[in-house]
């Protein structure tokens, strides 16, 4: 599978062991939950997955252990409207980046749980992947060179510095993404 995740980071994700894989796939969760949270928070009926993304989120920091019920969130996220098959496929601005958002946490929800590298750089690839478009419709934007390094930084086991800057960066996408919307 051809990725956007850079050779140097795949390698420190199946080489760097379970914890290192959990906490980038924490940090790229983080980074893209406003996206989810924000773009949903009106949708009538959403307040249980919002919650329910929410406290994912919150519970992949702990990276030292993997989540036992990571298969069962796995099972409840493929649930959400966002990743259900549409004939239509998806067009609009919110929709779009709530998909990235979800399936970013479907990997890391099996990150977290297997520590499997291979789901960690698939959910480090939905980050990118929803960057690089970000970056083609906001002029002069640079979100996916940030998420390249924070991906980085991710690799160095500073969970505080990395949850503060994951936490700002994920608010300004969404500020972005708003700036995208119809008004």
């Amino acid at each position: 599978m051809e990725t956007l995740v850079e050779g140097a980071v795949t390698k420190a994700l199946r080489d760097g062991g379970d914890e290192a894989i959990r906490l980038y796939a924490a940090a790229c969760a983080e980074r893209m939950a406003p996206l989810f949270v924000g773009l949903r928070a009106d949708a009538p009926g959403r307040e249980a997955d919002l919650d329910f993304y929410a406290e994912s989120v919150r519970d992949l920091w702990h990276a030292d252990r993997p989540l036992a019920n990571a298969a069962e969130g796995v099972r409840q996220l493929e649930r959400f409207p966002e990743l259900q098959p549409n004939e239509e496929g998806i067009t609009d601005v919110a929709d779009t980046y709530a998909f990235f958002a979800a399936l970013c946490l479907r990997y890391a929800l099996l990150a977290h749980g297997s520590g499997n590298a291979d789901d960690a750089v698939s959910c480090g690839h939905a980050a990118l992947t929803a960057m690089g478009m970000l970056d083609q419709n906001v002029a002069g934007a640079g979100f996916l060179a940030e998420e390249q390094r924070l991906q980085c930084l991710s690799l160095r086991g500073d969970a505080s510095g990395l949850w503060d800057a994951s936490v700002t960066a994920g608010q300004e996408r969404f500020r972005a993404v708003l700036g995208r919307l119809p008004r």
